[in-house]
């Protein structure tokens, strides 16, 4: 397939190019940008006018729920969900069931997801077997099975022996270990410790439960020279801590969820299940401080923690509710109201979704890594083509996730996916495009 993006305005945060131009593709790459070969005969051709054109969005926190979850997500329906968000690479933790702790089934799971050619994923492998904070996986075997790092997922490493040998493991053979900084004990409430939650008589989690962790994480990075990934950050003064760690020099970058980007402990409302998350949503001040980071670069990438949930596993009171949203499909729009709000700019807020999160990634992409996150000539050509005039109202219907449940629901958002192409074929096209932007084939068959 032979494909021309046309009149598009072409944005790769990688290189800062902004430039209203066209954009080829074939056999599966990116063989011009702006410059296009006077010969070059394309099969289909997409007229891109009014919107962007951008590299696939890169998502680092997405739970597609296979294997042992299938009653709340499918990897077909959760892969279609991808495409239709313009993502076209997401990171699964390994908290599957099976946990991904060995290698067949850390490659059914890819082989699963190439076969239908929507989005790559790239698994996370156990740190421990079955996650239990006991025995180290074998990290070689599952690397070379194609994970690209390690995690304890939703489970605290209780024992600092343990995450001592496990980021020394770790720092010998150059793999980052993928940590969500919650300490054991304190971590066991259901929201944000602080004065709703008291009123709500909900068991509290304190910011404590977070710097407690992270300065073990830090202390023993020092020790062992490892790489650590810090996952969903959630509070103004964790995020210091973070900052106070890059600045000296230590191997560490960080994400924030798109729910503590946006959201606050007051939007748990009257008991409102959609809002039981991990981590919990905390205070303003919490917030504030999360929108500043990631405009700094303190935090690294913003991501979706696409976690679909059931009916039935939400339809229950506050505290017993399963934690968890959809967000797949939110990701980009919420990206480009924060980049609104703020004021940091379309470049920032297309930065956080491609370049940044594909940096994290790093050299665990192999051979991808020079085309991940960016628009390359030569690079494989995973495209995100976005309206970001385009306003739509999220509901259960404009959703293709298999899970609906997100506290996001009912809200106006800016920006819509008109197509994503996956490794130079088409994986997803809104039925509704503008007239402006629909390809020709789709004109020829209307």
């Amino acid at each position: 397939m032979k494909i021309l993006i046309k009149n598009g305005r072409v944005i790769d945060p990688a290189t800062q190019f902004d430039a209203v131009c066209d954009v080829a593709i074939a056999a599966g790459r990116i063989i011009g940008i702006q410059k296009i070969a006077p010969d070059f005969a394309p099969n289909r051709v997409i007229d891109a006018t009014g919107c962007v054109v951008a590299p696939g969005l890169v998502d680092l926190c997405v739970r597609l729920r296979e294997p042992g979850h299938e009653h709340e997500g499918m990897l077909e329906s959760e892969m279609s969900a991808a495409a239709a968000g313009g993502v076209t690479s997401v990171v699964c933790p390994p908290d599957t069931d099976p946990v991904l702790d060995e290698p067949g089934l850390v490659q059914m799971l890819k082989f699963r997801a190439q076969n239908l050619h929507q989005s790559r994923v790239f698994p996370l492998g156990a740190l421990t077997r079955n996650l239990t904070g006991e025995v180290l996986t074998e990290m070689v075997q599952l690397t070379e099975a194609g994970c690209v790092g390690f995690s304890q997922a939703e489970v605290p490493l209780a024992n600092t022996l343990v995450m001592q040998r496990a980021l020394q493991y770790a720092s010998t053979f150059g793999y980052t270990v993928w940590l969500r900084p919650q300490e054991l004990h304190l971590g066991k409430g259901v929201a944000a410790s602080g004065a709703l939650a008291t009123r709500l008589g909900l068991a509290g989690v304190p910011v404590a439960a977070e710097t407690i962790a992270l300065h073990t994480i830090f202390e023993l990075m020092k020790t062992t020279g490892a790489r650590v990934h810090l996952c969903r950050i959630s509070s103004a003064a964790g995020l210091a801590l973070v900052r106070r760690a890059k600045d000296e020099g230590l191997k560490v970058s960080c994400d924030v969820s798109i729910h503590s980007l946006h959201l606050t402990d007051h939007d748990i409302g009257y008991f409102d299940s959609r809002a039981r998350l991990n981590p919990p949503l905390r205070q303003q001040r919490d917030r504030d401080a999360l929108r500043a980071g990631l405009a700094d670069g303190t935090v690294d990438a913003l991501v979706s923690d696409h976690t679909p949930v059931d009916e039935d596993a939400k339809t229950l009171p506050f505290a017993e509710a399963e934690a968890g949203a959809t967000g797949l499909e939110l990701l980009l729009s919420l990206a480009l109201k924060w980049g609104q709000d703020s004021g940091v700019g379309l470049m920032r807020a297309l930065a956080v979704l491609t370049s940044a999160p594909a940096g994290v990634l790093g050299s665990a992409l192999g051979t991808l890594q020079a085309s991940i996150g960016r628009l390359a000539e030569g690079g494989v050509a995973d495209v995100c083509i976005f309206d970001p005039a385009a306003e739509w109202t999220v509901t259960a219907d404009a959703l293709r996730s298999q899970g609906k449940h997100t506290p996001f629901s009912g809200y106006a958002l800016p920006g819509r996916v008109r197509a994503t192409i996956f490794a130079g074929q088409v994986a997803f096209e809104s039925a509704a495009l503008p007239s402006g932007t629909r390809t020709q084939e789709a004109r020829r068959n209307a």
